[in-house]
């Protein structure tokens, strides 16, 4: 059955009034098409531009035909949220804020992936997107001699839901705890008060589980006096620094790559071991393009003795491929040809490089799964794992 197009003006205020206000600067160009990573998949034709266009005209797509629905549904929400397409725009349009408005109008009517339901639940009742119990969250720390945070010590580590409990990426959250006691960094850990800090299901569209999250986290830090704050997660790092100052003004946060270039700088850690690979760094979309940090993840790779930097040519920094996970694509089930981590790993792997790095939990486990579901042994490392490893 064909589409019928029905303007609605109450549509397009809601959206609007919901963060989706960029519509009105997009005239259609199509650049973003260009840039956006779907468009690099051979069998999908992602129409970016065309939600701006929908918005504007407040139109909604109408169908008795549910696989019709169910397909408009999917294109919604497959997005993201690189911010490609808002590098490219000539305008400057954050697609990825106006999809994010979309979908809280489609949230609010619980009309989105059942998959996507699922894992915000679990945030909601959990705090957590894996659903476990808030009691574990320090479990990775067992051993370790971290303390618990208290208002003396200079840093609050917060290592991010998915190093707090997957058990592979729990080595990133002990090798930058290693890495900071070596350095005589005063820092301390909040484990089972912490709560997820919630961007994802902001970027998804579920707004009020957004907000529970933000008023668990910072009605913790306010009890605590956090002020300053190192994150291993980049998506932490951008809403700490973007979002949460509009709920808590006092915080200061760096990402841990940022507090790695620092400490060798200062000399306070000496990388001294070799580590005599050809590695080959994946910037990570939410570090790079949206929080513009580039050099000092490099820079760190660069200090280790005998390690070969490589880059992925064209597609790096600005320019790097979304591995997929972004707006809770970690939990999203692609078909093998639509998954966007095999792009990125076919280019990954085109350098030749001995071991890619990464600096983002989401990142390690969309390439570390996709590249070992395709039988292919190749290691991805955090850098933080590479800087612990090369250190006396």
């Amino acid at each position: 059955m064909s589409n019928v197009i029905t303007i609605n003006p109450e549509i397009k205020e809601c959206i609007i009034e919901s963060g989706g206000d960029d519509v009105i600067k997009c005239y259609q160009c199509g650049r973003c098409m260009a840039a956006c990573p779907w468009n690099l998949i051979e069998k999908l034709n992602y129409p970016t531009y065309r939600f701006c266009q929908r918005v504007k005209l407040g139109a909604i797509i109408e169908s008795e035909d549910k696989d019709e629905i169910a397909a408009d549904t999917i294109d919604v929400f497959r997005c993201v949220g690189c911010d490609s397409c808002k590098f490219e725009c000539p305008r400057g349009v954050s697609l990825s804020d106006v999809m994010r408005a979309i979908r809280r109008l489609l949230v609010d009517y619980d009309s989105y992936p059942s998959e996507l339901k699922s894992v915000v639940s679990r945030i909601f009742n959990s705090g957590n997107p894996l659903g476990e119990p808030s009691e574990k969250r320090a479990d990775w720390a067992a051993g370790l001699g971290i303390a618990t945070y208290e208002a003396s010590l200079e840093y609050l580590y917060f290592p991010c839901c998915i190093p707090a409990y997957d058990s592979r990426a729990q080595k990133v959250a002990q090798a930058t705890a290693r890495i900071l006691q070596q350095a005589g960094v005063r820092f301390g850990i909040l484990g089972g008060k912490e709560f997820c800090c919630g961007e994802a299901t902001r970027r998804v569209g579920a707004e009020k589980v957004f907000q529970t999250a933000v008023k668990s986290n910072t009605d913790v830090f306010r009890e605590n006096n956090v002020k300053q704050i190192i994150t291993t997660s980049p998506h932490c790092y951008l809403t700490f620094s973007k979002d949460y100052p509009e709920y808590y003004k006092e915080l200061d946060v760096v990402h841990a790559t940022q507090v790695f270039a620092r400490l060798i700088e200062e000399e306070k850690i000496k990388p001294t071991k070799e580590f005599a690979k050809k590695v080959v760094y994946h910037d990570p979309c939410t570090l790079g393009r949206q929080m513009e940090i580039f050099d000092e993840p490099r820079a760190v790779l660069k200090s280790i003795p005998g390690l070969e930097l490589v880059e992925v040519p064209t597609f790096n920094r600005e320019y790097s491929v979304c591995c997929g996970a972004g707006a809770l694509g970690l939990w999203r089930d692609w078909p093998a040809d639509e998954r966007l981590a095999s792009l990125r790993g076919e280019q990954l792997l085109a350098t030749g490089a001995d071991v890619v790095a990464v600096a983002c939990p989401y990142c390690l486990q969309m390439l570390e799964e996709q590249f070992k579901s395709s039988g292919i042994e190749i290691p991805v490392m955090d850098v933080a794992e590479i800087l612990s490893a090369s250190l006396p």
